[in-house]
């Protein structure tokens, strides 16, 4: 099996799908042959990348939606189900960050969206995911894009770091509940990556760029699609054997 067709006859879904990381993830899957349902709030961007991709051969389905709504995710994950028959695989992406600040500067607001976002979208999708792949007989395998800020204070503010390490946390503990159903559950442990969130905060607090550069072995971001190969083997039958893990993708940040 060729690694560009890893996925094909699988079925995936995408959150975050219209920029970034969710973007990028969107053509490499895409490529490697999945039939795709992309969710995102922002619906005209989306319906956009799910016809260049279906223009280009593929088969892509927008949702529009918000992860935080647990009623619009199960209906994505239905649409997978009507449309396709099933689902194989996920990639939960979707995020909400903003410049770090101390702890006592952040308001209850953005605690809270950065929780309901990062920790609540994750948890929404996961448990009607796995519901329908727990209806199947192959299992299936879910992908859950977390941070440095799992592993350590980064500086990115105290509901970030704390967000990021709850969505280590329902990775592992869904790992465990559902090994012996053939479920793997892992989380992507990035680093620095330019999307078009990092250069929205870059564009406000330029000064941080050349800390982000620092944290790193290769003193550069990553790109968005090695972010979406990343997520890709672990999706595929080649990582077949890898289940509640954090796999670092960082440019050697969590290294040094």
């Amino acid at each position: 099996m060729s690694e560009q067709r890893a996925l094909s006859g699988r079925v995936a879904m995408i959150t975050g799908a219209s920029s970034g990381i969710g973007e990028a993830a969107a053509h490499v899957f895409a490529d490697a042959g999945a039939a795709l349902v992309l969710v995102a709030r922002r619906g005209e961007r989306l319906r956009a990348l799910a016809g260049r991709i279906e223009d280009s051969g593929g088969r892509a389905l927008a949702v529009e939606g918000d992860v935080t709504d647990s009623g619009r995710m199960r209906e994505a994950v239905e649409a997978a189900v009507e449309t396709y028959g099933g689902l194989d695989c996920a990639l939960n992406n979707a995020g909400y960050a903003t410049a770090g600040v101390p702890m006592h500067e952040i308001d209850d607001q953005v605690f809270r969206q950065t929780m309901d976002v990062n920790v609540g979208g994750v948890w929404n999708c996961m448990r009607h995911q796995i519901a329908v792949m727990l209806r199947g007989t192959s299992g299936g395998s879910i992908v859950n894009t977390a941070s440095v800020a799992a592993t350590r204070a980064t500086g990115a503010g105290a509901a970030y770091v704390a967000a990021k390490h709850a969505v280590l946390g329902l990775t592992r503990a869904a790992a465990a509940d559902y090994g012996t159903a053939g479920i793997r559950v892992n989380a992507l442990i990035v680093g620095a990556t330019r999307t078009e969130m990092m250069e929205g905060v870059l564009s406000r607090h330029a000064e941080l760029e050349e800390r982000f550069l620092a944290d790193t072995v290769q003193k550069r971001m990553a790109a968005p699609s090695e972010v979406a190969e990343a997520a890709l083997w672990l999706c595929s039958d080649r990582a077949s054997f890898v289940t509640g893990s954090a796999v670092p993708v960082d440019g050697g940040a969590t290294a040094i």
